[in-house]
């Protein structure tokens, strides 16, 4: 790491802590030349994930989007912002840990769904209702009697 102020190519790490709640990693360093200190951050590298649309476009993935869409399903519910961003992380995380780079929205959806269900049931038909596309009353219908057998059983 060159020094910031000399730019000597040498230099010792007097401390390393973890930052932005294990995110990324702080270090204190010394300049073996000038002796003067300076800090740097170490993050893992991130491979770009892909988010393959229904209409097979492709853009990256964003986890704001993902959040908004369950905030969105949310509205006027009871359910905080800081169980849906827990929510949205588990799945960038999951998707990041896959050896996948390409992902299909479906399989984000049902994702989501998965988790939006053990939270919130009138968020979860509603992020179903959009996500499945519902055509008609009889669709939704089906799916309250799915969810509400799956609490039966």
């Amino acid at each position: 790491m060159r020094c910031p102020f000399c730019g000597y190519a040498e230099s010792k790490v007097i401390d390393s802590r973890p930052a932005e709640e294990g995110a990324t990693i702080r270090r204190r360093r010394e300049c073996l030349a000038c002796q003067k200190r300076f800090t740097t951050y170490e993050i893992m590298e991130r491979l770009p994930l892909v988010v393959v649309k229904r209409d097979g476009s492709r853009q990256t993935f964003d986890k704001i989007k993902l959040l908004n869409g369950m905030l969105r399903a949310c509205e006027k519910r009871p359910v905080s912002l800081q169980s849906l961003e827990k929510i949205a992380g588990e799945i960038e995380q999951e998707l990041q840990n896959s050896l996948e780079r390409e992902v299909n929205t479906t399989e984000i959806g049902e994702m989501v769904m998965e988790r939006i269900k053990d939270v919130d049931e009138v968020a979860y038909v509603r992020f179903a209702s959009v996500y499945r596309q519902f055509k008609d009353v009889k669709t939704f219908f089906d799916e309250l009697t799915k969810l509400i057998d799956e609490k039966k059983g």
